[in-house]
């Protein structure tokens, strides 16, 4: 059985600057992981250059997804695949309404799919069944997206996106970042709800509190641009405890 993701030999960077350095992760479907890491480490390049968003150069290795070789994809392309992510800073888009933003971008999905578009009462029952799962008023989806959002709401938000869509891996960059407790426990509610055998997540985070909540299949440490060790979700405490001292700014061995 071939994995959903498959990373081999990553070498990504901007311009003339390398930030994955060699990069290998599979991901199989069903599976949550959680990638911890110093500040630097290109965590966030690696959700970029897999979600495709531009300026980032490959320059060497391979990105294998349910199938597709994601080099040949462009952004839209990789989500119509089923490949999403959640953003650690949610942008504002003023003019645009939360509910048209999330009928646009299922309608665009389910077309590229192959689909029928979701009629208007179709998605405005589901888009609210969703939100109110997630803590969210209906209120919420009639504002303009991200516009006056506390950072909670921004990343329930980004929950109720992922929801929506049904991806098969859903990226989580740093969703933790700028909540308190009540709020990321509501955040990992909805990431825990969206778990399946199907569908694959890969958390990103600083920090071990987060995996409290969201319980990881395997916890991979990344500094210098590679991952550099990987274990269970006990490898996530002992992280929490003796910090990234002994993978900060040196090449880290394998263990």
């Amino acid at each position: 059985m071939s994995a959903l993701l498959e990373i081999s030999n990553l070498q990504a960077g901007i311009g003339d600057k390398a930030i994955l350095k060699g990069l290998d992760l599979t991901i199989q479907a069903g599976e949550v992981h959680a990638i911890m890491g110093p500040n630097g480490s290109g965590k966030s390049t690696l959700s970029y250059v897999l979600s495709g968003k531009d300026g980032y150069d490959i320059t060497g290795g391979s990105m294998q997804f349910d199938g597709h070789d994601l080099a040949d994809l462009q952004a839209e392309e990789r989500a119509i695949a089923g490949l999403f992510l959640a953003f650690q800073y949610p942008l504002e888009i003023p003019g645009v309404t939360n509910m048209t933003f999330l009928k646009t971008a299922l309608n665009a999905v389910r077309r590229g799919r192959g689909e029928d578009e979701m009629d208007a009462a179709s998605f405005l029952r589901l888009a609210r069944e969703k939100s109110r799962a997630l803590g969210m008023d209906d209120d919420m989806l009639k504002r303009q997206l991200n516009v006056g959002f506390s950072g909670g709401e921004k990343k329930r938000n980004e929950i109720l996106q992922m929801a929506m869509l049904e991806p098969k891996l859903a990226i989580l960059d740093e969703t933790d970042s700028g909540l308190d407790i009540d709020a990321l426990k509501i955040v990992a509610e909805g990431v825990n709800a969206q778990r399946s055998p199907e569908r694959g997540m890969l958390v990103i985070t600083h920090y071990q509190r987060l995996l409290d909540f969201i319980k990881p299949d395997v916890v991979h440490v990344m500094a210098n641009g590679r991952i550099v060790r990987s274990g269970g979700p006990e490898l996530a405490l002992e992280l929490e405890k003796s910090g990234y001292a002994d993978y900060r700014g040196n090449e880290a061995a394998h263990a």
